[in-house]
């Protein structure tokens, strides 16, 4: 449903490619497949296993380490069809994490760790979880608590995190950790240091957290005891961890609004067939204005969000600044995701309500969109004072 964007008849086509080589592996899994795992909460490991023998999962990684070395236009364009074809949050969260999480090994990592790390990301033989938020920091990163002691050959680290994807079946994390407290650093992002280490079920306690939707993908607590890292699971400097992060934020927020835009889409054509076919009062529903006129809108919206999505992905490739553009698509793109899945609840009436027309499991897996991994009024407080230039609200 998306039209072609204009960056090029040659690109265009490259972009296809990409677009139909995804599709050929995303399709095989229907919808049955994806009601399945949202009602057993089973991590979709079948289709984790597809997307990396097909080379997917490396879309982003270097090539020397197995990847193919693209970018974020590249891969919101993957993201954009994983999330179009029935598996929602679920499908793109499996794979999503693959793609700039481990950026920091990419860009601030050893040889030796990069050649040990990434070519078992890119080939699916580690699943790797992220330790970043805590339950009494929330979005101020700089008020985490959990810390890395030093001691001989490496760190003590205690502490508890909070919102960890896929910690249930990872065999490895991302940690931020202090390893200087708040109250002793020059500046409040000083002091942060990043590792990437086992993740050792005898020193961190994962719970899981019941939740909304996308139930084929945990959510976790992690409670961390005496965990111990090797110096060697250190990435870059000890103390500059905060710096790390900050690489793969835009991209993160991009193929969010990637993801989203693909979901609304989604609902959105379940709710036109469903339109065209559903007759009362001796005609298609879809004959009414009442029935036309919010889903023309909602694929207006779609649209409009997708376009900021390739501007983001397109500054983002070619180096420049794009702050702006990478917190509107994401906040564009939840808010059109959420609204063409709820519209197309109530196109569907008292069906939409059921789990038969898939629509109502659509909405639960965008609601997320809006809330995570930034909320909408910091995206707008972020756009106010930078862009806008009015003074900081908090």
């Amino acid at each position: 449903m998306t039209t072609p964007s204009p960056i090029g008849a040659a690109r265009e086509t490259e972009l296809h490619e990409i677009r139909a080589g995804v599709r050929a592996v995303v399709s095989r899994f229907d919808d049955a497949y994806w009601l399945a795992r949202d009602e057993d909460g089973e991590f979709p490991a079948e289709f984790h296993r597809a997307m990396a023998d097909a080379g997917w999962l490396g879309i982003t990684m270097p090539t020397e380490y197995g990847g193919a070395g693209l970018g974020v236009t590249e891969a919101a364009i993957m993201m954009h069809e994983v999330a179009s074809h029935g598996g929602g949050m679920a499908a793109a969260s499996s794979v999503h994490i693959n793609l700039f999480g481990p950026h920091p090994i990419v860009v601030h990592g050893t040889p030796r760790q990069k050649a040990e790390w990434i070519p078992r990301l890119v080939a699916g033989q580690d699943q790797c979880c992220f330790g970043f938020t805590e339950p009494d920091a929330g979005l101020d990163t700089t008020r985490i608590t959990t810390f890395a002691t030093r001691i001989d050959g490496g760190y003590r680290v205690n502490g508890r995190k909070v919102w960890t994807t896929t910690a249930k079946i990872a065999n490895k994390i991302m940690l931020l950790t202090r390893t200087t407290r708040y109250e002793h650093c020059k500046r409040p992002t000083d002091g942060m240091t990043i590792f990437y280490t086992d993740l050792d079920r005898a020193k961190i306690a994962v719970h899981e957290i019941a939740k909304m939707g996308r139930h084929a993908v945990d959510c976790n607590s992690l409670f961390i005891d005496d965990l111990f890292v090797p110096e060697s699971d250190r990435i870059g400097a000890e103390g500059a961890g905060f710096s790390y992060i900050l690489d793969s934020l835009n991209p993160e927020r991009i193929l969010i609004g990637a993801e989203a835009i693909a979901i609304g889409q989604d609902a959105l054509r379940r709710a036109a067939r469903y339109a065209r076919e559903r007759i009362v009062f001796g005609r298609p529903i879809g004959q009414n204005q009442s029935i036309q006129h919010p889903l023309a809108e909602r694929w207006m919206q779609l649209e409009s969000a997708w376009l900021m999505v390739l501007q983001a992905a397109q500054l983002y490739d070619s180096r420049l600044a794009c702050g702006a553009q990478a917190n509107a698509a994401k906040f564009l793109g939840a808010r059109a995701g959420h609204d063409a899945t709820w519209q197309a609840i109530a196109t569907h009436g008292g069906y939409g309500y059921a789990k038969e027309y898939h629509v109502e499991r659509l909405y639960r897996e965008v609601a997320m969109a809006r809330l995570a991994p930034i909320t909408e009024q910091l995206i707008l407080s972020f756009i106010a004072e930078k862009v806008l230039e009015l003074p900081k609200s908090y």
